[in-house]
């Protein structure tokens, strides 16, 4: 529950943010706050499972599928609707590029090179959001492999890996966030 109580806080932040309101102009707090999160338990679900020898990537991989896509392309598919009345032709363009890159989860690199966040240009891009779910399932998709490997291989580093991936992340995100 506390758990659920953070998460709460977090997406609370991030509307709050979106919505211009003045006091809340961290939003993006609750993204990182969210994605430490998941991250938390999604490390706990699989070295549990793994402890307990019942782990099965396909098995993994098929619930983030059932839990995400469904939702996904919904969005999409509202989007792609409300945007051919809305959007001209060159804004199709881009936008139909955006929902390649959503659909096969590169949309943080995508719009981080064609529209940066922050930027009014980027307020032209419906799928604009789908930069942390881009993030999050490149994490569902590499990490589960990591972990499996360092468990079968090098048990006894992974508490030493996850610390070093922790900090690694943080310098990574602090030099990209300078420039």
């Amino acid at each position: 529950s506390e758990i659920d109580g953070l998460r709460g806080i977090a997406v609370l932040s991030v509307i709050l943010f979106h919505a211009n309101i003045q006091f809340f102009h961290g939003g993006y707090l609750g993204v990182d706050i969210f994605f430490v999160i998941s991250g938390y338990l999604i490390t706990s679900i699989i070295l549990y499972e793994l402890e307990n020898k019942n782990f099965s990537l396909v098995n993994f991989y098929e619930r983030r599928v059932r839990r995400i896509l469904p939702a996904l392309f919904l969005v999409i598919f509202v989007t792609s609707i409300l945007s051919f009345v809305l959007l001209s032709r060159s804004e199709l363009s881009s936008f139909f590029q955006s929902v390649n890159s959503s659909i096969l989860f590169y949309s943080n690199f995508h719009f981080w090179k064609t529209a940066p966040y922050f930027k009014s240009e980027s307020e032209i891009e419906p799928l604009l959001h789908t930069w942390s779910l881009s993030i999050e399932e490149q994490f569902y998709i590499f990490f589960p492999i990591i972990i499996i490997l360092f468990n079968l291989y090098l048990k006894k580093w992974i508490l030493t890996f996850l610390i070093f991936g922790f900090i690694l992340s943080l310098s990574i995100c602090h030099f990209v966030a300078l420039k």
